[in-house]
């Protein structure tokens, strides 16, 4: 089954106890970024501090909620422009709004999730897959009809 709009929006709703997301791209391209990369790109920074959207105070909510949200990106160095960019933009205030984000480094060791491709996995028993362009063009999301726990697994011991 494939996710889109409000059916998306329900797995972020609807978790009871945690949300994790499994990064593998070195760049993702959305359009709605565009415009926030190019500020990069011209050295305007936010502040972390301070700076607050509807998914920091989704974060916010949830942790107060009881509930968790977290992320492994897997990355190589030197970092890309948009791992740069995102580091900066998305992880900061994202991980003081309450995200657990974890970098994986595998730039001079052995990848342990080679062949992992990009997905959000919801109570430990829901996983959805990413499926992208080989540029970070997002093409669909979806329901993974297999069993989670290989996807357990690897995610619970980085």
């Amino acid at each position: 089954m494939f996710l889109d709009g409000d059916e998306w929006r329900t797995k972020f709703r609807d978790f009871q106890k945690e949300a994790w997301r499994l990064e593998t791209l070195p760049q993702y391209l959305a359009p709605q970024e565009a415009e926030e990369i190019e500020d990069f790109r011209a050295g305007k920074r936010i502040d972390p501090e301070t700076f607050s959207c509807d998914y920091t105070e989704r974060l916010r909510q949830q942790r107060r909620d009881g509930r968790s949200q977290g992320r492994v990106h897997v990355v190589t160095q030197p970092l890309s422009e948009y791992l740069e960019f995102e580091f900066s933009r998305y992880y900061q205030p994202h991980a003081r709004a309450g995200e657990d984000i974890r970098i994986l480094d595998v730039t001079n060791r052995e990848n342990p999730l080679p062949e992992s491709q990009d997905f959000w996995m919801f109570d430990r028993s829901t996983v959805v897959l990413m499926h992208y362009e080989s540029d970070g063009t997002q093409i669909s999301r979806e329901v993974y009809e297999g069993d989670p726990a290989p996807k357990v697994a690897p995610h619970s011991s980085i």
